[in-house]
């Protein structure tokens, strides 16, 4: 059987009966998801600890020119999420890119776009255990606590309500972007008072001057600014969430379009404003990666109990992250799994049509990460944050190699590209796919950390080759199976 055939009877099948899903793993989901939830998953995956705690590392390191730096990758971000709001609209899927990596790529394509989120998510589920168990540790109430306890307990409270209903974790999500919204929002107010006033921070009259007395944009040259890439484009990890969620939502078609237009400005507004209000009124020497930049600004001018709130913060912001994580890998596990290429188990759903299979899955690697937090608490944290920079750049990638096929065959009348589109393809996705592979390669300059990354890649392709040996004829049988299905 051919990937041609199966494609098409599956436009045929989408034509001729839009009720009956595309994708066999997206039949039994409610549709709970209301727009507000959507709007706020949007907001929330494009806010999280890479802006409130990562930015203040990066300043040290790159200076003012972190702000170009997070509008250069914002820009990429954002058209990668416009391709997927069109590959939404074109035909809406819990199983979001991994779905479309089957349509486009056939099932070697689906297998590896799959796992390689299911990589980034459960190596950032170990990230954000281990980030809530020592944001907790602030606290001296919970000093005594041992890490690994306090990562169990975060891992087993947002696992509960990941299993309950998707209306409990939309309801979740909205709250944490709240949080983070408004956290944000009362901390830029506060920064244009001080701008405005010339307020002294530390001892510095804020303004141009503050930069320009420092070594001017660039104070460290152009490849700081180059290295931070990398985790930059992890802070924008969980933009793609809009796609999955719109497989739970009745209106996809008024939803989608409107939550991936505003994650623009969003991007505009939060991370660049934040970023350029922080160099304006302290030099990038003063802050630091082991304290949120906002809390450096406000500890100096002497406001108090500013670290408990921005802990607190940033504590949500990983929830958020460890809560989204599991969402989202129980759905694209669950595509897979009808389609042969995750365990079978995986594609179970409980009375709350809720894929518990496959979060269960994401939670077990997560208890490895318990174990990483026993064993070695100090180096938790910066060893999976890594490895989950390879899952999401591969992600991105995907979609729009996904998005570029899509055109051509829009073009070529297979199928019909909705009004809401990707502006300047195929230019668009080609640049993007060779910004992160560029970002990619440019690991290879940091010794320490990028380097040891890319080394990686060796070890996860045989992995993926020896998965795909193994798993291939149930695979075929499955696809087999669906053909027969569709033809009926």
């Amino acid at each position: 059987m051919s990937k041609d055939a199966v494609h098409t009877v599956a436009v045929a099948s989408h034509q001729d009966a839009p009720r009956t899903p595309a994708d066999a793993g997206d039949a039994g989901y409610s549709k709970d998801l209301k727009a507000r939830h959507v709007n706020m998953i949007a907001i929330g995956g494009a806010i999280g600890t890479g802006l409130f705690l990562g930015a203040g590392g990066r300043l040290h390191n790159a200076g003012p020119a972190l702000a170009l730096a997070y509008l250069v990758c914002g820009v990429f971000a954002f058209f990668v999420v416009r391709a997927l709001g069109e590959l939404v609209l074109y035909r809406p899927s819990s199983g979001s890119f991994v779905s479309y990596a089957r349509e486009f790529l056939g099932e070697k394509g689906a297998y590896v776009a799959g796992w390689m989120y299911f990589l980034n998510w459960s190596t950032t589920g170990i990230a954000d255990i281990t980030a809530i168990a020592l944001y907790t540790h602030y606290w001296s109430f919970f000093t005594p606590i041992p890490q690994w306890v306090l990562a169990l307990i975060a891992l087993a409270v947002v696992l509960a309500v990941n299993l309950i209903s998707v209306k409990i974790f939309g309801e979740m999500e909205f709250w944490f972007a709240i949080i983070k919204v408004a956290t944000l929002v009362s901390f830029m107010i506060v920064g244009i008072f001080l701008l405005a006033t010339q307020h002294r921070v530390g001892g510095e009259k804020p303004g141009l001057s503050v930069i320009a007395d420092h070594g001017g944009v660039f104070p460290h040259g152009l490849m700081p600014v180059v290295l931070v890439m990398q985790g930059v484009i992890f802070a924008y990890a969980a933009l793609e969430l809009v796609g999955v969620a719109a497989g739970e939502t009745a209106e996809p078609e008024k939803v989608v379009p409107r939550a991936v237009n505003s994650i623009m400005w969003r991007v505009g507004l939060f991370y660049v404003g934040s970023v350029v209000l922080l160099a304006l009124l302290l030099p990038g020497s003063v802050y630091s990666a082991d304290q949120s930049p906002f809390v450096t600004v406000l500890s100096k001018i002497g406001v108090q109990g500013a670290g408990d709130v921005m802990n607190l913060v940033v504590l949500t912001a990983a929830m958020s992250s460890l809560n989204s994580g599991l969402y989202s890998t129980g759905r694209i596990l669950r595509s897979m799994a009808m389609a042969g290429s995750a365990p079978r188990f995986t594609a179970r759903m409980n009375r709350s049509q809720v894929p518990y299979g496959g979060i269960l899955l994401t939670c077990a690697v997560c208890v490895l990460g318990v174990v990483l937090n026993y064993l070695m608490p100090s180096q938790a944290f910066e060893i999976v944050l890594n490895v989950a920079s390879l899952g999401i750049i591969s992600t991105w990638v995907i979609i729009m190699i996904c998005h570029l096929i899509f055109v051509r065959r829009a073009k070529a009348g297979l199928v019909t590209r909705p009004s809401f589109r990707l502006p300047g393809s195929p230019v668009t996705e080609i640049a993007t796919v060779a910004f992160l592979l560029a970002v990619l390669g440019l690991m290879w300059n940091d010794p320490e950390v990028g380097r040891k990354t890319l080394l990686l890649i060796p070890v996860i392709a045989a992995l993926l080759v020896g998965g795909w040996f193994a798993l291939r004829r149930r695979i075929a049988t499955a696809a087999d199976q669906e053909l027969t299905d569709l033809r009926k």
